[in-house]
């Protein structure tokens, strides 16, 4: 007999390691009649090996998962290629701070050498935690085939793409604006840049014309907004952010149809500070609407910026260092007091001498976003400075055109908008990092600075015809590997058997945003060097918020730890929750949702403990399409549409469609019907009924088993183990049994028509008796008016049932509905439920009204707040969908209510 309940803390680590043990991750050896479909591979998107799995990796791996284990039940070589990301930023930032606990050398005093040999000790140690902790999840990886993106084969492969990329010309060294984090000094993806908003300042800056032009210049307007009253200007007027900049500034641009400035373009202002002459410029990137309309220019130091001074022709001067520090190595004019301060600190002098120069106009408070480094914490400035590059608009073509042929195809379709946006108007790579931790780039430099590119020194050495050469002291950025992610864990460049099997890779589960980060890139990668996609299906999964739909953060204390809630639930109502609520862009999660399906899971195991105490057993050699009651031609008929359900659900990527048909067959079916409806059965005395019933029940759990083992696959394991102890023997574990595939001769209409009247029927006396108020204990009588012979064949079938499941004294059959009675339409039929004497009507309508007065004081408070349009443009997106919905449960509520009303006023008036 099974334990009253299921402990997920003892029985998950022992299923797991009994998982691992049996071979089951790995592919299955491959057949002669094997062909393509018979293959399903899928990589893992590589955590970072710094890391420790979040809500997000839940969400991602359990739906990974899923689709392994149902592939690997289908009977398909499956293939879930695991493994973690150097993460280059982190991995230092995370062995700098331990050398400085320990008071060890820093990085720079230890030297190159030494600092990596401490980072892959610190690896060896503490890099596999993520690792572990998504065993714990439950993820069926072939660990045996784990990667890591600095490993030796990863690091061949690499250098092999930056070669011949760099000999096909898509490789290249330029000098361009990057993101540069002074911390580490070293540039850094758009995606480890987090936009902050914070208080700031425009400081109005009036920098003076050139050789003494002055310009009429509006100052009062009529109502057409038509200039009425100039003033002389010998100035134009720019604002700014960041004064520090202006030390760079080569130009001031004004739009080409701002009439204000039309006579100024092509003159000169000479910029504060320096003295130096700077162009005045017309551009569409100046916004007539905004302050003044005229913008500084500091090509070196603003993205914006860099684009207007190529179209114009301007000069890009740096005037900060790595650290941010001011320099004059550019502009010899910077005063020596500014040179070597810290940026913020310019700022201040700067302000302080526009000040008293009387060249500083207006400071004006403002909220502004600034980007800041997300590791370090640090405002990032935009630097320019020399990088390698990789140049992605000519790779992005190809891997444009295969979404468009449908080759690549994104669940939803949606995300392809993304997808395309950011292909159709991409920017060059910039793949350098200047860092110690990662792939170093593979060139060498001789004494006059001459570059050689190789895959290794001694190659580089040879083409330089045998000169002392330098490497590279730069990596590349971390995405630049894991780009080549599906084919280089498999083994390239080298022909290997899991390439010609496993490549191109069926399907990819990742996040929305990094679509162009990796997503695209993999694309590019892909095709360019396999003259393949890199998988047939991208899956974009959801972002897990709070239950009010905010974004979880530690700040906030509104983070879900998914560890504490194995630890507390276990991982398979963790699991079902992520497949259950996957279907939505923002996943509103919290811990009783979870709860709740732990509460599935409970309810599953009491339905097989039920089973065995009714003697419910497997029978060797049951034949369901030989059962003959009705009940169970029903069953079987429920259970092969959940299948078709569940695996078209699958199929399509729809994960939270397949858990809805899980929950409704496991809970509202098997459970609250099935079972109810075997009780009578199970104590009868047709002791062939009650055989064939038992071994109908046994025969549905263990396919329900299976067809919910690849969502909550700990569970259901071990009720396959514990139910096996009795029947035939099983033959092997539940995750490498075959998934059931139910033919649809099994949907048997008659018995479906009978059991869903029946169904409904009880529903319905249900439904009333909770409306009506009837008292749990109360068994009021039950009338059907004149039915037809059908219905009058299965209320005689089915009286038993019916007296004990809608609790009704007795059943009759009647010309008309009887005095007192409630009426009801059920499957075409009036039915009458007899309440007087049961209900007190006075008392009863009295609680009718007043529950219905409440709903209409929700309704109009709702109302009144919907109404207003300030609550509805200022208050958060997810607080006024609470609102709408809290007036549609108001709304439905009050309905029901009134209809009880009525039956009310109908049964005090027959």
């Amino acid at each position: 007999m099974l334990e009253k309940t299921f402990e997920p803390q003892a029985a998950e680590p022992r299923l797991y390691a009994q998982w691992e043990e049996s071979g089951l991750f790995a592919p299955r050896a491959a057949k002669p009649t094997d062909g393509a479909a018979d293959a399903y591979s899928i990589v893992i998107p590589p955590p970072n090996v710094t890391g420790s799995l979040h809500i997000g990796h839940a969400l991602n791996n359990t739906l990974q998962d899923i689709l392994a284990r149902y592939h690997r039940m289908k009977g398909k070589a499956v293939l879930w290629l695991p493994g973690t990301d150097h993460a280059g930023i982190a991995t230092q930032m995370v062995v700098e701070r331990q050398l400085a606990a320990a008071g060890a050398p820093g990085r720079r005093d230890m030297g190159r050498d030494a600092f990596v040999d401490k980072i892959w000790e610190w690896k060896a140690e503490s890099g596999g935690t993520i690792v572990r902790q998504l065993r714990r999840l439950g993820a069926s990886c072939d660990w045996s085939r784990e990667r890591f993106t600095l490993d030796e084969g990863l690091n061949a492969a690499v250098r092999k793409v930056f070669v011949k990329l760099h000999q096909d010309g898509l490789i290249y060294r330029d000098k361009r604006l990057v993101n540069w984090d002074p911390h580490f000094q070293t540039a850094i993806s758009d995606l480890e840049v987090e936009q902050r908003e914070q208080e700031g300042h425009y400081w109005h800056f009036a920098y003076p014309l050139a050789d003494g032009v002055t310009y009429e210049h509006p100052i009062a307007f009529d109502e057409d907004g038509k200039a009425t009253e100039f003033e002389t200007r010998g100035f134009i007027v720019v604002a700014t952010t960041r004064p520090e900049t202006m030390l760079g500034d080569t130009g001031v641009a004004v739009h080409p149809e701002d009439e204000r400035y039309a006579g100024l373009v092509g003159k000169d202002v000479i910029l504060p500070i320096t003295g130096r002459r700077i162009p005045i410029v017309a551009d569409d990137y100046a916004d007539p609407t905004k302050g003044s309309g005229a913008v500084k220019i500091t090509p070196a130091h603003d993205f914006n910026d860099f684009g207007v001074g190529k179209r114009a022709g301007l000069a890009a001067l740096n005037v900060m260092d790595a650290f941010a520090r001011i320099t004059n190595e550019d502009v010899p004019e910077i005063p020596a007091d500014l040179v070597g301060l810290d940026r913020f600190a310019a700022r201040k002098a700067i302000v302080a001498r526009a000040e008293e120069e009387n060249w500083l106009r207006e400071i004006e408070k403002t909220k502004h976003v600034v980007p800041h480094g997300d590791r370090s914490g640090v405002v990032i400035e935009p630097w320019l400075t020399d990088q390698w590059y990789v140049d992605a608009h000519t790779l992005a073509q190809p891997a444009l055109k295969a979404v468009e042929d449908g080759d690549t195809v994104f669940e939803p379709k949606s995300y392809e908008k993304i997808y395309f946006e950011w292909l159709r108007n991409i920017e060059p790579w910039c793949i350098s990092r200047q860092l110690w931790w990662g792939h170093r780039i593979p060139a060498w430099y001789d004494a006059d600075g001459k570059i050689y590119v190789a895959e290794t020194e001694e190659e580089a050495i040879a083409q330089a015809g045998g000169k002392t050469l330098t490497q590279d002291e730069d990596v590349l950025d971390t995405w630049f590997s894991s780009a080549l992610w599906p084919f280089s864990t498999m083994g390239w460049p080298e022909k290997t058997e899991d390439l010609q099997r496993f490549y191109p890779t069926s399907d990819l589960v990742t996040a929305a945003d990094i679509i162009f980060f990796w997503v695209a890139r993999m694309m590019m990668m892909g095709q360019h060097f396999m003259g393949e996609v890199p998988f047939k299906r991208v899956i974009i999964n959801g972002l897990v918020r709070d239950e009010k739909g905010q974004k979880m953060s530690k700040s906030k204390g509104n983070v879900i730890d998914p560890l504490g809630i194995i630890d507390e639930l276990g991982a398979d109502p963790l699991r079902f929750t992520m497949a259950i609520l996957s279907g939505t862009r923002d996943i509103k999660l919290s811990k009783q949702r979870i709860e709740g399906y732990r509460n599935f899971g409970t309810k599953l195991w009491n339905a097989a403990r039920f089973s065995q105490m009714n003697d419910a057993k497997r029978v060797e050699g049951f034949d369901p399409a030989t059962v003959e009651q009705t009940i169970n031609r029903w069953i079987r008929g429920e259970l092969t549409k959940a299948e078709r359900q569940v695996s078209d659900a699958i199929e399509g990527g729809r994960f939270d469609d397949a858990a809805g048909a899980l929950y409704r067959f496991v809970w509202n079916v098997f459970c609250d019907w099935y079972l109810e409806l075997a009780k009578p059965v199970f104590n009868g005395a047709d002791e062939a009924a009650k055989a064939e019933t038992r071994a109908m029940t046994a025969w549905t759990i263990d396919q329900t088993l299976k067809l919910l083992h690849p969502v909550m696959p700990f569970i259901t394991e071990e009720l396959w183990a514990e139910l096996g102890k009795e029947g035939p023997a099983r033959d092997g574990l539940l995750i490498g049994t075959e998934w059931p595939v139910l033919p649809d001769a099994f949907v048997d209409a008659s018995a479906e028509a009978e059991i869903g009247w029946l169904v409904d029927l009880v529903g319905e006396i249900r439904a009333l008796r909770a409306e009506m108020n009837v008292p749990p204990s109360a068994k009021p009588p039950l009338a059907f008016v004149a039915p037809d012979a059908v219905t009058a064949e299965r209320i005689a079938r089915h009286r038993d049932l019916l007296l004990t499941l809608g609790r009704v004294s007795e059943i009759t059959v009647a010309e008309a509905a009887p005095a007192g009675a409630v009426t009801f339409v059920s499957g075409g039929t009036t039915a009458a439920l007899s309440l007087a004497g049961i209900i007190d009507l006075t008392a009863e309508r009295a609680r009718l009204e007043k529950e219905i007065a409440v709903f209409e004081s929700d309704i109009g408070h709702v109302n009144k707040k919907l109404g207003n349009p300030n609550f509805v443009s200022r208050a958060a997106p997810e607080v006024v969908d609470e609102q709408r919905a809290k007036l549609a449960e108001a709304e439905e509520g009050k309905a029901k209510l009134q209809a009880a009303l009525v039956r009310l006023d109908a049964m005090a008036g027959a």
